[in-house]
């Protein structure tokens, strides 16, 4: 089992080569946060005790909006005063200090509940761009965090917010001289994670179905790898794929009815499309290399993955159906893998080996240009957020992996919690 376990591992590294890359056709635009939007956050003013450690709510849009990279937050010990709302606002101290908006807000306890107010300011204008009214549990202080962050995202970038959304990674830890898989779901800043599953054999390649509701995953627990699909709400689990060989890599569809897997059935690793109502197989490629690593584009149409056909490490798309075979995408360098489509199918981000570490690229799909967004020297697992505009990933390698998210434009690069262990393989 070990060795199979091995060999599925490799799949994502294959063939590590020795060519140069082609320097002019890779961007590096790591670091800086360059044309972020200023905004401060004043911490949200509080009548009463609220019975909850998640009352500083403003410290979490604060930590959302930075992580971002479309905004630079001024820090809390730099704000010249701690308006609640537009009445007690002087705008004119807030433009001394270049601020483009102020966030505001008041909490108070109304029964067993929590009235929050929260406005959006236009520091230039001097008006309020955006002004609600909350009454939750103090429970649900932080999900409210996350709502607000998501609707100051909106307004001003013109994006949907993605601080509400989920994550799914592994977590690995030693116990007992035991090392234990755990298939974990979080928010997507990493806080109140909860395990879906553990294992003390290796679980690998968590993939969101298209509503959010199931997991799909490789798990070694019957001795080798097979596939299976877990429902969320329900718990119940499904062994969809054990085949003969090599079972991994799942990757749903967008209308959530197929996943595309890599199997060795056949005696080689391929991109194969397996349909859930029924189980049935089609075999997608059929080539001597290791094809691996499907995603597939927002349309369904294609799907892009990694192969060494070319004798080295590179991204391919083929054609769903239909005319289209298989084309090479990638050029620049001698290893580019672990693709994964964009929201709007205009990019691919992926693992590429540049000046001698492994780092996450963002591959425009119009330009053909390869952009560098992170500096390794172990970076592996990038996927895109729901909206496009960060790439969470794994860094540091097999000795001291964690998760961080960086923005595709290269602005912000920030680590995740970390809540013990390992952890890698993220998806969002």
């Amino acid at each position: 089992m070990r060795r199979l376990y091995q060999t599925v591992c490799t799949l994502a590294l294959l063939l590590v080569g020795l060519q140069t890359a082609h320097a002019d056709d890779i961007i590096d635009v790591i670091g800086g946060q360059e044309g972020a939007m200023p905004v401060a956050v004043i911490p949200f003013a509080v009548t009463g005790e609220i019975p909850t450690p998640d009352q500083d709510i403003a410290r979490v849009i604060s930590d959302n909006l930075a992580r971002s990279g479309r905004f630079e937050v001024l820090p809390r010990e730099e704000l010249v005063a701690r308006p609640a709302g537009l009445d007690d606002t002087r705008f004119s101290a807030w433009r001394a200090l270049g601020m483009d908006y102020l966030v505001t807000g008041r909490m108070e306890m109304d029964g067993h509940r929590v009235s929050v107010t929260f406005e959006l300011l236009d520091v230039f204008r001097g008006n309020r761009i955006e002004g609600r009214r909350y009454r939750l549990h103090p429970d649900n202080l932080r999900s409210l965090a996350h709502a607000i962050s998501d609707i100051v995202f909106e307004e001003v970038v013109g994006l949907p917010g993605v601080f509400g959304t989920q994550i799914a990674y592994v977590q690995v830890e030693e116990r007992n001289d035991q090392r234990i898989h755990r298939l974990m779901v979080a928010d997507a800043d990493g806080q109140r994670p909860r395990e879906i599953l553990e294992s003390r054999q290796p679980i690998m390649s968590p993939a969101w179905s298209p509503e959010r509701d199931r997991l799909a995953y490789v798990s070694f627990e019957g001795g080798r790898s097979e596939i299976y699909v877990q429902n969320l709400r329900s718990g119940q689990r499904d062994r969809i794929a054990s085949f003969r060989g090599i079972n991994s890599a799942p990757a749903w569809s967008p209308d959530g009815r197929h996943l595309a897997v890599t199997l060795s059935r056949d005696g080689r690793a391929n991109i194969y499309l397996l349909r859930l109502d029924d189980g049935r197989v089609r075999r997608l490629t059929d080539h001597w290399a290791i094809d691996t690593e499907p995603t597939f584009s927002p349309d369904g149409e294609r799907i892009a993955f990694t192969s060494d056909r070319g004798g080295r490490p590179q991204v391919y798309t083929l054609a769903v159906n239909g005319p289209g075979g298989v084309e090479r995408v990638t050029f620049d360098g001698d290893y580019n893998a672990r693709p994964n489509w964009s929201p709007d199918g205009r990019r691919i981000a992926m693992v590429h080996r540049h000046n001698g570490s492994f780092r996450i690229a963002v591959h425009d799909l119009e330009s053909d240009r390869t952009r560098v967004l992170t500096d390794g020297p172990w970076d592996e697992s990038p996927v895109f957020a729901p909206n496009g505009d960060m790439i969470m990933y794994s860094a540091g390698g097999s000795g001291d992996s964690r998760l961080r998210t960086v923005s595709v434009h290269g602005r912000a690069n920030q680590a995740l919690p970390r809540a013990g262990g390992l952890t890698r393989e993220p998806a969002w």
